[in-house]
Order: C-alpha cells, then structure tokens, then sequence
C-alpha cells in the first residue's frame, strides 16, 4: 500500500472490513462506487472515470519499469493478458527511445 494512501485511511473512520462506504455507511457495489466517483470528478470539475484512474496506475507503473506480474499483483488481475497490454506499451517506448539514434546515418554522426 502506498504510505500517502496508508497515511489517509489511519486518518479516516474506517469499518471492519471495508475502507469505502456509501452514505448508508455499507460497502460501495461496483457500479455505485463508479458512479459515486464520476460525480465527484464532474463536481471538481475535472475529467475522469474511477476505471481512467485504475489505466493511469498502471500506465505509471509500466512506465516506470513494472513487469507484468508485478501489474498483476498490484491490480488484482489473474491472467496476463491485461498487464501485457501495459506492459508491452511501456517496452515499446523504451526501445524506440533506445533505438532512435540507429536512424542517423554513420556519416552524420562521424
């Protein structure tokens, strides 16, 4: 767990087994929690979706050199599928970035 996040839950009431309750104090269904999030993101007036928070997580953690197993640990997911989706995105940046200098010609760069 992220310790900012860590830092937020120690400070917040918190049930017993859920960290994230509606206004009846019961657990958030997973529809209810996306739309409780759209609303708050549309009252910041701000884009975004609770599942554009989830792909950016884990376009940082590619990018940041996470593999595809760790993705999957992090994000719950159990087949590999969706972290490669990530994953392959972010390796292709870094090849490419790698690779750019094998465009110039020997003569340009003598």
């Amino acid at each position: 767990m992220l310790p900012a996040l860590r830092q937020v839950i120690d400070a917040s009431p918190c049930g017993d087994l859920t960290y994230l309750v509606n206004d009846l104090g019961r657990a958030f269904t997973d529809a209810g929690f996306g739309n409780w999030f759209r609303d708050r993101c549309i009252e910041a007036g701000v884009p975004g979706r609770a599942h554009g928070l989830r792909k950016a997580g884990a376009t940082i953690a590619a990018n940041n050199g996470a593999s595809a197993h760790q993705l999957m640990a992090i994000f719950g997911w159990v087949t590999i599928k969706e972290a490669e989706r990530y994953t392959r995105g972010a390796d292709q940046q870094r090849l490419a970035q790698g690779a750019m200098h094998m465009l110039e010609s020997n003569e340009a760069t003598n």
